[in-house]
């Protein structure tokens, strides 16, 4: 069984929900990107999402295409955010660990040859932003080779059509976007995700996480209502960059991603 799939079976006997963070690998640099992920893993995430930089990250919002900047300016590549990968994973032996990226990076690298150093890593499975179900096939493959998940994402706009389609590819969870746009944080999750939640919901088993604009426990609560998880980035993002400098770091990203993982627990049960 994956890391992924076993978190989310412990999480369900449990009756609770997932929280899945996501940091930018090499921002903050190297050995602080390996030291933030520790915290938030000790702080309670059930998973981390780990963003390699790209030039042009299309999909993503300010704050991460800044922190993404940011890395490459400090001379993150590919191939040193796996090495960066494998530190966590060492230290994290039990932590799912999904890589976010751009099929760019993926395809430069080679997909044989980068599938491979991923698992090596300690990468559990992928979400490819830009990679559309009908482009996925290849890609597909060298990542079932490698007993690696990839997760697609759907919006409020897709289609039943193109929910099935996902909902076949999609492994490890499946990713709804909880609106349209690009990522970052938002001051209200909208009601109309609950809808989209059960329209995929109505197509797989496979558990459904939502994310883009998630930013505070009672944003997480109220998806955790009816979502089987909750993904928070920008605003994480911002947090460990506002506070780069300063000594109380980690016990600061340590209080809000504990704070966050509240949101995932039944009010009955808190």
């Amino acid at each position: 069984m994956s890391r992924l799939a076993a978190r989310f079976d412990a999480l369900k006997a449990r009756n609770e929900s997932a929280l899945i963070c996501f940091v930018t690998a090499g921002d903050p640099p190297g050995d602080r990107t390996v030291e933030v992920v520790n915290e938030i893993a000790r702080a309670g995430a059930d998973a981390v999402e780990i963003g390699l930089p790209f030039s042009d990250p299309l999909a993503d919002g300010p704050s991460i295409q800044a922190s993404s900047q940011r890395a490459l300016e400090s001379g993150m590549t590919t191939v040193k955010a796996l090495a960066l990968v494998k530190r966590i994973r060492e230290a994290n032996p039990d932590l799912p660990l999904v890589l976010m990226t751009y099929y760019n990076p993926i395809r430069h690298y080679g997909l044989a040859r980068y599938a491979g150093d991923a698992k090596a890593a300690g990468a559990d499975a992928h979400i490819v932003t830009d990679l559309t179900p009908e482009e996925a096939g290849e890609w597909k493959q060298h990542s079932v080779a490698n007993g690696m998940d990839t997760v697609f994402l759907l919006a409020p706009t897709s289609t039943l059509e193109r929910i099935k389609v996902v909902a076949t590819l999609s492994t490890g969870f499946l990713y709804c976007v909880s609106r349209t746009g690009v990522t970052g944080a938002r001051q209200d999750v909208p009601t109309e995700v609950i809808d989209v939640v059960g329209r995929i919901r109505a197509q797989t088993t496979v558990p459904i996480c939502v994310g883009f604009g998630v930013s505070t426990p009672q944003h997480v609560r109220n998806l955790c209502a009816f979502a089987d998880g909750a993904v928070v980035g920008s605003a994480l993002v911002d947090l460990i960059h506002n506070n780069r400098d300063h000594p109380d770091l980690l016990p600061r990203v340590h209080d809000y991603v504990a704070a966050l993982k509240t949101g995932t627990i039944p009010a009955s049960q808190g």
